[in-house]
């Protein structure tokens, strides 16, 4: 590889570097091996090893693709949590209503039983049946003011506590939409984060010409099949033999039908996915549904020894519960990678397995 190409590749190292130092202040990546910079002056790098650059490019991209995954699940769980709260406030929107509805009516009763009284001359029931002359007719009247102030006290009562009601909903409703605000910035920040990840990533790529392109996508191949080598080799696919349930045969069948469809962050379908919102749809899909995110998967779902992983399970991976697949036998998965990528069938083991869950356990 020439000088010129060895010092595009080197500067493309640098420039995402900085962008990503830029963006995520605090947050430290690994560099390139310092041999990479140029000589100070001289405006050519040194001679490498022709895999050295593009070994580091490659891992700058993966940091860079990581930490676009980790800002998508915030956004998703953002959206998630934005979606039951609007729902809430619907709710609650729709008591104050009816509240209203009941208070008003009560007031009207209230009125009602106030205008009655007024044109009695204004004298209470009491006074009324006082000035009665008949015994029976006093007796008689004894029971209905009883009743009458029963129902007086009552329809108080009531309206007291719808009062109360209204009160409470109006608060639980303020709250409400408070939460909603900080969803909303939360789920910005997010976004703008995956955005500038993708950016930074897609940056470096542009920089890189076709041959070194293919050399790199090569260098990913190779590190995945190395992994996955690695995990066969520990004998693991000698004790899997798990058989798929029903609902898990139906939430293989989705998954697998997506093959080919382009990923999108934050997408659940029909035309592009992310991660979980591939494994979601596949298990809403057979009729089981599970948490939208990756991280709410591994902390919500059943978790089953890698071992005893059967076609239909989800296979978590990274330390930070990031990704997600499906696994669908024979030591394979399908899973939607990333931006640029489709969804494609992979490795179950080449990449860092955190953990396998069973949505149907």
């Amino acid at each position: 590889m020439g000088a010129g190409r060895r010092g595009l590749i080197t500067a493309a190292v640098a420039v995402v570097c900085a962008v990503t130092v830029l963006t995520a202040p605090g947050t430290a990546f690994a560099a390139p091996d310092p041999t990479a910079s140029p000589a100070a002056g001289s405006g050519t790098a040194p001679a490498l090893a022709p895999n050295k650059d593009l070994e580091a490019v490659r891992r700058q991209l993966e940091t860079l693709y990581h930490e676009a995954a980790v800002a998508t699940d915030a956004y998703n769980a953002a959206e998630e949590k934005a979606k039951r709260q609007s729902a809430q406030i619907v709710e609650l929107a729709k008591k104050i209503v009816k509240g209203q509805e009941k208070l008003a009516e009560l007031k009207d009763r209230a009125g009602a039983a106030a205008r009655a009284q007024y044109r009695g001359g204004g004298l209470p029931d009491e006074a009324h049946l006082m000035l009665s002359d008949n015994p029976q007719e006093f007796l008689d009247g004894a029971g209905r003011v009883l009743q009458g102030q029963r129902a007086t006290k009552g329809l108080l009562g009531e309206m007291a506590r719808t009062q109360q009601d209204l009160e409470l909903y109006a608060k639980d409703a303020s709250t409400q939409w408070k939460k909603l605000e900080a969803g909303r910035k939360a789920k910005a920040a997010a976004t703008k984060k995956v955005e500038q990840r993708i950016a930074a990533a897609e940056e470096l790529e542009s920089r890189l010409e076709k041959e070194d392109k293919e050399r790199l996508a090569e260098l990913e191949e190779a590190a995945a099949r190395q992994a996955q080598t690695t995990w066969l080799d520990s004998g693991i696919l000698d004790d899997i033999d798990g058989s798929a349930s029903e609902q898990g045969k139906k939430a293989v069948e989705f998954a697998t039908a997506q093959l080919g469809k382009p990923y999108e962050w934050g997408a659940e379908g029909p035309k592009t996915f992310d991660c979980s919102g591939l494994t979601s749809q596949a298990w809403a899909h057979a009729g089981h549904p599970v948490p939208r995110t990756s991280q709410e998967q591994w902390k919500q779902l059943p978790h089953v020894a890698v071992e005893d992983m059967r076609p239909g399970d989800l296979v978590i991976y990274f330390g930070d519960a990031s990704h997600v697949a499906m696994y669908v036998g024979d030591g394979a998965i399908v899973h939607a990678p990333r931006p640029g990528r489709t969804v494609t069938v992979a490795g179950a083991g080449s990449m860092p397995i955190l953990g396998v869950v069973r949505p149907d356990a």
